[in-house]
């Protein structure tokens, strides 16, 4: 008995005394990770932009911790179908004599044991259902992804069209400079009327306008990069790419196959119903028994190492002890049971929300369909545009330098020009958007906009 008075002491003390371990603690950030986010060199495509707001966007790192949190969470409700230890170590003074021969104060240890048998399907239903949260913060986390990959997608299409537009204008204004000087030097020699020049310069500063807020634009879409890509603002990134326009050939029910099989948003709609549904079998719980098994131990002594007395026998103070006991609750007026009621509404509640939502996934994948193959017809005519307009300032430039033509047929026919750029940049920017869209709307990471051939 001796021995087991030892290690119950070890126990009780450890138990007390011993600081809480660590479990699982990440390490402290190193030197890859802080290299890879000071990575700026080289040139930045659209997979290279997109890897690396995937890596290093602040938005993945919440959404990562709270997938860790999860897996933590799954990992403490399995605990509870193990056997929980308490222990407890004390010392206690009388101010009266409690023998004939003298006071004793009293030193006690225990020990106690508990081990859950039947909780009603709770702690089996509350592990599946910490399961079931882990399973959708894992496709929650896809979510995020696809979202933060649409962003980037967008953004970067949104730059190159931006680019495109500085182009068209600068060109613009070229055009415009040369007509300018034509018209002057035919002024100078009394051909031309001086509201003829005074045209020509309105339309170069309207031109020139233009071109510093395309410029602007551009120096917005970078900064906005930077931001989503976890870079200083003050940092010129080399985003290199060009807006082109790649045929898509899936048809409509594979797109909506390979979404309704990969969407994250519909396994976390199924996750949801799941969990729902333990909901259900926790709140169930009540209306069975409640059984546990424990073991106890309680020890007293007249020292601090429990020891007997001489003088006074504490041969009855040292015991142990196992039971098994059962409680249930016979009636609450209703309250579990309403309490359960309320759970399978729900369950019917979230059953139509992941119907609802699948059937906006299937509008989603339609729609991006849609505005792909319009974007692609718009494309087509933009080029005819351009070329046409390209020809009808050649031909306007050309009569007016032969004195046949008007200066207003050559602002127009420059207007033209311009106007036709414009609709062929925003039908290619339109054009990638539509098909990054299309993507997220299947659930696909598609970092780098590969198309299917």
């Amino acid at each position: 008995m001796q021995l087991v008075r030892s290690l119950i002491m070890a126990l009780v003390l450890t138990a007390l005394c011993s600081p809480a371990m660590a479990v699982d603690a990440d390490p402290a950030p190193g030197a890859d990770s802080q290299a890879a986010a000071e990575n700026f060199s080289g040139a930045f495509d659209l997979e290279r932009a997109v890897k690396r707001a995937l890596a290093l966007n602040p938005s993945m790192t919440a959404i990562r911790a709270q997938l860790k949190g999860s897996q933590f969470g799954t990992r403490s409700s399995f605990g509870k179908f193990l056997p929980s230890v308490g222990a407890g170590y004390g010392y206690t003074y009388y101010g009266r004599e409690q023998t004939a021969s003298g006071k004793h104060n009293d030193w006690v240890a225990s020990v106690n044991v508990n081990q859950p048998i039947f909780k009603g399907f709770n702690l089996l239903a509350t592990w599946q259902k910490s399961k079931l949260t882990e399973e959708s913060n894992a496709a929650s986390l896809d979510n995020v992804e696809l979202s933060l990959i649409s962003n980037v997608q967008s953004n970067f299409l949104s730059l190159l069209k931006a680019r495109m537009d500085v182009k068209s204008g600068e060109d613009s204004v070229a055009r415009l400079e040369s007509q300018l000087t034509v018209i002057n030097a035919f002024y100078e020699v009394g051909l031309k009327p001086r509201s003829e020049v005074l045209d020509a310069e309105v339309d170069l500063a309207t031109a020139r306008q233009e071109l510093l807020i395309a410029r602007n634009n551009v120096s917005t879409q970078q900064a906005q990069l930077n931001t989503l890509l976890n870079i200083p603002l003050e940092v010129d990134v080399d985003y290199v790419g060009e807006l082109e326009h790649i045929p898509f050939n899936l048809t409509l029910q594979e797109c909506l196959n390979r979404a309704y099989a990969s969407r994250p948003d519909l396994l976390i709609g199924q996750k949801s119903v799941e969990i729902a549904e333990k909901d259900s079998t926790i709140a169930a719980s009540s209306f069975y028994p409640q059984v546990d098994a424990d073991w106890k131990y309680y020890n007293k002594g007249v020292d601090a190492g429990l020891s007997r007395s001489n003088s006074y026998s504490y041969s009855s103070k040292e015991y142990w002890s196992v039971g098994v006991g059962a409680t249930m609750s016979l009636f609450e007026w209703g309250a579990d049971y309403y309490d359960y009621k309320q759970s399978e509404e729900t369950v019917k509640q979230v059953q139509a929300q992941l119907e609802d939502t699948r059937l906006n996934a299937g509008f989603e994948v339609k729609q991006s369909l849609l505005n792909i193959n319009e974007a692609a017809d718009r494309i087509s005519v933009a080029q005819k545009s351009v070329e046409a307009a390209e020809e009808a300032y050649r031909m306007a430039v050309a009569r007016y330098q032969a004195q046949v033509g008007t200066n207003t047929d050559v602002l127009n026919a420059q207007a033209r020009l311009t106007t036709s750029e414009a609709q062929l940049s925003q039908a290619l920017a339109d054009y990638g958007t539509a098909i990054s869209t299309l993507y997220v709307a299947m659930g696909e990471k598609n970092p780098g906009l590969n198309m299917e051939q």
